[in-house]
Protein backbone atom coordinates (compact mmCIF):
# COMPACT_ATOMS: atom_id res chain seq x y z
CA UNK A 1 0.00 0.00 0.00
CA UNK A 2 0.73 3.55 -0.88
CA UNK A 3 -0.51 6.88 0.62
CA UNK A 4 0.22 10.60 -0.76
CA UNK A 5 -1.45 13.65 1.68
CA UNK A 6 -1.99 16.06 -0.51
CA UNK A 7 -4.34 19.84 -0.34
CA UNK A 8 -2.30 21.95 2.11
CA UNK A 9 -4.82 22.73 4.98
CA UNK A 10 -7.95 21.43 3.27
CA UNK A 11 -5.90 18.20 3.09
CA UNK A 12 -6.96 14.70 1.62
CA UNK A 13 -5.07 11.37 1.33
CA UNK A 14 -5.47 9.48 -1.79
CA UNK A 15 -3.70 5.55 -1.23
CA UNK A 16 -2.91 3.23 -4.16
CA UNK A 17 -3.97 -0.55 -2.80
CA UNK A 18 -2.88 -3.55 -4.64
CA UNK A 19 -4.97 -6.63 -4.76
CA UNK A 20 -6.43 -7.53 -1.35
CA UNK A 21 -5.28 -4.21 0.43
CA UNK A 22 -7.69 -2.50 2.75
CA UNK A 23 -8.37 0.64 4.16
CA UNK A 24 -12.00 1.65 7.01
CA UNK A 25 -12.94 4.56 7.29
CA UNK A 26 -16.24 6.29 8.98
CA UNK A 27 -20.06 5.72 6.74
CA UNK A 28 -19.60 8.42 4.47
CA UNK A 29 -16.03 8.93 4.85
CA UNK A 30 -15.04 8.28 0.84
CA UNK A 31 -14.91 11.41 -1.25
CA UNK A 32 -13.43 9.30 -4.55
CA UNK A 33 -12.22 5.98 -5.78
CA UNK A 34 -12.01 3.30 -8.71
CA UNK A 35 -14.36 1.11 -9.76
CA UNK A 36 -12.44 -2.02 -8.68
CA UNK A 37 -12.69 -1.29 -4.44
CA UNK A 38 -15.03 -2.91 -3.03
CA UNK A 39 -17.11 -1.58 -0.31
CA UNK A 40 -18.57 -3.35 2.99
CA UNK A 41 -20.47 -1.56 5.64
CA UNK A 42 -20.55 -2.89 9.06
CA UNK A 43 -20.04 -2.34 12.95
CA UNK A 44 -15.95 -3.10 13.05
CA UNK A 45 -15.74 -5.00 16.20
CA UNK A 46 -19.69 -5.23 16.69
CA UNK A 47 -22.54 -2.77 18.79
CA UNK A 48 -20.60 -2.07 21.86
CA UNK A 49 -17.55 -1.21 20.02
CA UNK A 50 -19.62 0.77 17.73
CA UNK A 51 -21.57 2.57 20.67
CA UNK A 52 -18.26 3.48 22.14
CA UNK A 53 -16.85 5.15 19.21
CA UNK A 54 -20.19 7.18 18.68
CA UNK A 55 -18.90 8.50 22.25
CA UNK A 56 -15.60 9.13 20.66
CA UNK A 57 -17.24 11.19 17.78
CA UNK A 58 -17.35 8.63 15.11
CA UNK A 59 -20.35 6.85 13.70
CA UNK A 60 -21.41 3.58 14.54
CA UNK A 61 -20.81 1.96 11.22
CA UNK A 62 -17.63 1.91 9.75
CA UNK A 63 -17.02 1.32 5.89
CA UNK A 64 -14.09 -0.97 4.46
CA UNK A 65 -12.90 -0.80 0.80
CA UNK A 66 -11.02 -3.72 -0.23
CA UNK A 67 -9.09 -3.67 -3.61
CA UNK A 68 -9.99 -5.98 -6.00
CA UNK A 69 -7.36 -5.52 -8.47
CA UNK A 70 -4.28 -4.01 -8.55
CA UNK A 71 -3.49 -0.13 -8.83
CA UNK A 72 -6.91 0.63 -7.27
CA UNK A 73 -6.98 4.64 -5.96
CA UNK A 74 -9.26 5.57 -3.00
CA UNK A 75 -9.88 9.45 -1.56
CA UNK A 76 -10.39 10.63 1.60
CA UNK A 77 -10.37 13.97 2.63
CA UNK A 78 -10.47 15.42 5.82
CA UNK A 79 -14.14 17.45 7.02
CA UNK A 80 -12.26 20.38 8.60
CA UNK A 81 -9.10 22.50 7.72
CA UNK A 82 -5.80 21.63 9.06
CA UNK A 83 -3.44 18.63 9.00
CA UNK A 84 -3.39 14.80 8.55
CA UNK A 85 -1.33 13.24 10.59
CA UNK A 86 0.22 9.53 10.17
CA UNK A 87 0.70 7.18 13.25
CA UNK A 88 2.45 3.81 13.14
CA UNK A 89 0.73 1.64 15.68
CA UNK A 90 2.58 -1.08 16.99
CA UNK A 91 2.04 -3.23 19.78
CA UNK A 92 3.28 -1.45 23.49
CA UNK A 93 3.07 1.54 21.07
CA UNK A 94 -0.54 3.55 21.33
CA UNK A 95 -1.76 6.77 20.50
CA UNK A 96 -4.79 9.25 22.05
CA UNK A 97 -6.31 11.38 20.47
CA UNK A 98 -8.89 14.10 20.80
CA UNK A 99 -12.86 13.56 20.39
CA UNK A 100 -13.34 13.29 16.05
CA UNK A 101 -9.91 12.87 14.92
CA UNK A 102 -9.82 9.36 13.40
CA UNK A 103 -10.07 9.58 9.76
CA UNK A 104 -9.11 6.33 8.23
CA UNK A 105 -6.93 2.99 9.32
CA UNK A 106 -5.48 -0.07 8.02
CA UNK A 107 -7.52 -3.41 9.39
CA UNK A 108 -5.07 -3.91 11.88
CA UNK A 109 -5.73 -0.99 14.03
CA UNK A 110 -8.42 -0.77 16.49
CA UNK A 111 -10.33 2.49 17.06
CA UNK A 112 -11.40 2.10 20.98
CA UNK A 113 -12.93 4.78 23.25
CA UNK A 114 -10.76 5.86 25.81
CA UNK A 115 -12.24 7.08 29.43
CA UNK A 116 -10.01 10.24 31.01
CA UNK A 117 -9.93 10.66 35.07
CA UNK A 118 -12.52 12.61 36.23
CA UNK A 119 -10.24 15.39 36.56
CA UNK A 120 -9.15 16.05 33.02
CA UNK A 121 -12.45 14.68 31.77
CA UNK A 122 -14.41 17.76 33.62
CA UNK A 123 -11.85 20.41 33.15
CA UNK A 124 -9.21 19.31 30.62
CA UNK A 125 -11.40 20.44 27.96
CA UNK A 126 -11.71 17.51 25.75
CA UNK A 127 -14.04 15.49 27.47
CA UNK A 128 -14.69 12.34 29.30
CA UNK A 129 -14.34 10.02 26.27
CA UNK A 130 -11.17 10.38 23.53
CA UNK A 131 -9.75 8.10 21.11
CA UNK A 132 -7.08 5.53 21.80
CA UNK A 133 -5.49 3.74 18.97
CA UNK A 134 -4.11 -0.02 19.55
CA UNK A 135 -3.05 -2.76 17.26
CA UNK A 136 -0.96 -2.68 14.30
CA UNK A 137 -0.46 -0.87 11.29
CA UNK A 138 -1.76 2.44 10.17
CA UNK A 139 -4.25 5.20 11.23
CA UNK A 140 -4.59 9.11 9.62
CA UNK A 141 -6.09 11.20 11.88
CA UNK A 142 -7.19 14.77 10.96
CA UNK A 143 -6.33 17.56 13.12
CA UNK A 144 -7.23 21.37 13.92
CA UNK A 145 -5.06 23.75 12.46
CA UNK A 146 -1.43 23.87 12.19
CA UNK A 147 0.27 21.36 14.48
CA UNK A 148 3.51 21.13 16.27
CA UNK A 149 4.83 18.20 17.44
CA UNK A 150 7.08 18.14 20.73
CA UNK A 151 8.62 15.64 22.76
CA UNK A 152 8.72 16.16 26.49
CA UNK A 153 10.72 14.18 29.36
CA UNK A 154 10.32 12.31 32.11
CA UNK A 155 8.18 14.30 34.53
CA UNK A 156 8.08 17.68 32.18
CA UNK A 157 4.92 19.13 32.48
CA UNK A 158 3.18 21.70 29.69
CA UNK A 159 0.41 23.69 30.28
CA UNK A 160 -1.92 24.04 27.42
CA UNK A 161 -5.03 26.53 26.18
CA UNK A 162 -8.18 23.80 26.52
CA UNK A 163 -8.68 22.61 22.69
CA UNK A 164 -5.09 22.88 21.79
CA UNK A 165 -4.60 19.45 22.68
CA UNK A 166 -4.94 17.34 19.29
CA UNK A 167 -2.86 13.69 20.31
CA UNK A 168 -0.25 12.26 22.62
CA UNK A 169 1.17 8.98 23.19
CA UNK A 170 -0.15 6.67 25.98
CA UNK A 171 2.83 7.23 27.95
CA UNK A 172 1.99 10.54 28.54
CA UNK A 173 -0.58 12.09 31.38
CA UNK A 174 -2.71 13.99 30.69
CA UNK A 175 -4.68 16.12 33.22
CA UNK A 176 -6.07 19.72 34.62
CA UNK A 177 -5.00 22.66 36.61
CA UNK A 178 -6.60 25.72 37.67
CA UNK A 179 -5.66 29.05 36.97
CA UNK A 180 -4.22 30.69 40.00
CA UNK A 181 -5.37 34.48 40.63
CA UNK A 182 -8.45 35.49 41.12
CA UNK A 183 -7.99 38.48 38.66
CA UNK A 184 -6.49 36.02 35.99
CA UNK A 185 -9.42 33.46 36.40
CA UNK A 186 -11.94 36.96 35.66
CA UNK A 187 -9.56 38.71 33.33
CA UNK A 188 -7.10 36.04 31.64
CA UNK A 189 -9.44 34.77 28.91
CA UNK A 190 -8.19 31.15 29.52
CA UNK A 191 -11.04 30.04 31.64
CA UNK A 192 -10.67 28.75 34.97
CA UNK A 193 -9.01 25.46 34.03
CA UNK A 194 -5.98 24.47 31.63
CA UNK A 195 -4.85 21.48 30.24
CA UNK A 196 -1.81 19.77 31.77
CA UNK A 197 0.15 17.04 29.61
CA UNK A 198 3.06 15.36 31.50
CA UNK A 199 5.70 13.45 30.01
CA UNK A 200 7.75 11.04 28.77
CA UNK A 201 6.43 11.19 25.55
CA UNK A 202 5.59 12.86 22.46
CA UNK A 203 2.54 15.64 22.04
CA UNK A 204 0.70 16.99 18.90
CA UNK A 205 -0.47 20.59 19.29
CA UNK A 206 -3.17 21.76 17.07
CA UNK A 207 -3.18 25.84 17.05
CA UNK A 208 -6.62 25.74 16.79
CA UNK A 209 -9.71 23.87 17.64
CA UNK A 210 -13.02 23.14 14.74
CA UNK A 211 -15.68 24.05 18.37
CA UNK A 212 -13.15 27.54 18.67
CA UNK A 213 -13.17 28.38 14.80
CA UNK A 214 -17.17 27.42 14.94
CA UNK A 215 -17.90 29.66 17.49
CA UNK A 216 -15.93 32.88 15.87
CA UNK A 217 -17.93 31.95 12.28
CA UNK A 218 -21.22 32.19 14.39
CA UNK A 219 -21.78 35.59 14.57
CA UNK A 220 -21.39 36.66 11.00
CA UNK A 221 -23.60 33.93 9.54
CA UNK A 222 -27.21 35.75 8.81
CA UNK A 223 -30.36 34.92 10.78
CA UNK A 224 -33.43 35.92 10.01
CA UNK A 225 -35.29 38.08 12.26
Amino acid sequence: MQYQIWGGMMPAVTFSLENGESIYTQSGGMSWMTDQLEMTTNMHGGLMKGIGRMFSGESLFMATYSAKAAGQKLTIASAVPGEIKVFDIKPGYEIIAQKGAFLCATPGVELKAYVTNVKGGFFGGEGFILQQYTGTGLVFCELDGAIQELTLAAGEKLVIDTGNVAAWESTVTYNAQMVKGFKNVLFGGEGLFLTTLTGPGKIWLQTISISELASRIVPYIPSSR
